[in-house]
């Protein structure tokens, strides 16, 4: 009865005739429970519904070149080609989806934690190196060495090997310097303030390691004894090469090793996503700082 139209007066029936019909007070009346069968969000509705956003995260997903990336990260990437949505509503959604990432950092329970600061303002002040071993099937365990950039994270160059002996491991650090300094001749690396970081492993306390970096006068910075928080940039690296490479592929060669790796080495550089660069890709940060730099000129 309540909101029917009376045809004699052709206006709805009063509300106090309804409930002295009834036997209900006007008090009874006001103190119902809202119909909340179906909750609405506050505020003014999104521009992209859910069911539209879910469709955008997994085609981002899906055409993404990288694996088990987070909501953060999908977001950057769907905000650059135009998708506006709140961080926390992909979040939402790909939880109600199953689409977050399954793996999550462990937490580091070492008595003795690495408490110090190894990151750098302004690129080529500390790189950092180390090796990777890696199995194929027909020359079995073969050797990655890398060398990275304590600022930005970006690979400058790397090698790979049957053999990960010393010379193996200073090839990407020759390469690195010729790269940025345009050559390998005596003292090239004099008063430029780069340090190179590696662990204690063989190849790089070997002589024939120490005196080329003595011939280059490229400054070693070794990391502590059973540390490896003080080469951690590049052992971070390492999880994610495995996490994103070794991990998914099964190399049949050292040579199909090599395209896998150099293609992921450029999407990297070129494509990946650190939190914090403050969600920038390794690339996009070394121009970041290099248009700071030239602005305050």
């Amino acid at each position: 009865m309540i909101g029917k139209i009376s045809e004699s007066q052709n206006r709805p029936y009063p509300m106090r005739m309804i409930l002295k019909i009834a036997g209900l007070s006007s008090a009874a009346w006001y103190r119902r429970k809202p119909d909340r069968s179906e909750k609405k969000r506050p505020g003014p509705k999104p521009l992209v519904t859910d069911e539209a956003l879910l469709a955008e995260v997994k085609t981002e997903i899906n055409e993404s070149v990288f694996t088990g990336e987070g909501y953060e990260k999908i977001h950057k990437r769907m905000s650059v080609r135009g998708v506006i949505a709140a961080p926390h509503r992909v979040n939402r959604v790909m939880r109600e989806n199953n689409l977050l990432s399954p793996t999550r950092p462990k937490v580091n329970l070492a008595k003795n934690q690495h408490k110090g600061r190894i990151i750098t303002e302004l690129p080529n002040r500390m790189w950092g190196t180390d090796g990777k071993r890696f199995f194929t099937l027909n020359e079995g365990w073969c050797w990655l060495f890398s060398v990275i950039d304590h600022c930005n994270d970006e690979i400058i160059t790397w090698h790979t090997a049957k053999v990960g002996n010393r010379f193996a491991a200073m090839e990407p650090v020759k390469m690195a310097v010729k790269n940025i300094f345009g050559s390998l001749q005596r003292d090239i690396c004099m008063d430029t303030g780069l340090f190179l970081r590696s662990d204690h492993g063989s190849q790089y306390d070997s002589n024939d390691f120490q005196r080329e970096l003595k011939f280059l006068n490229l400054s070693y910075s070794p990391a502590f004894v059973r540390s490896p928080q003080c080469n951690g940039i590049i052992e971070r690296f390492h999880r994610t090469i495995n996490e994103q490479v070794f991990d998914l592929c099964l190399f049949e060669s050292l040579e199909q090793a090599q395209r896998d790796i150099a293609e992921f080495m450029h999407n990297y550089n070129h494509v990946w996503i650190l939190h914090r660069l403050g969600l920038k890709t390794p690339v996009e940060y070394r121009e970041f700082l290099e248009m700071k730099k030239e602005n305050a000129a």
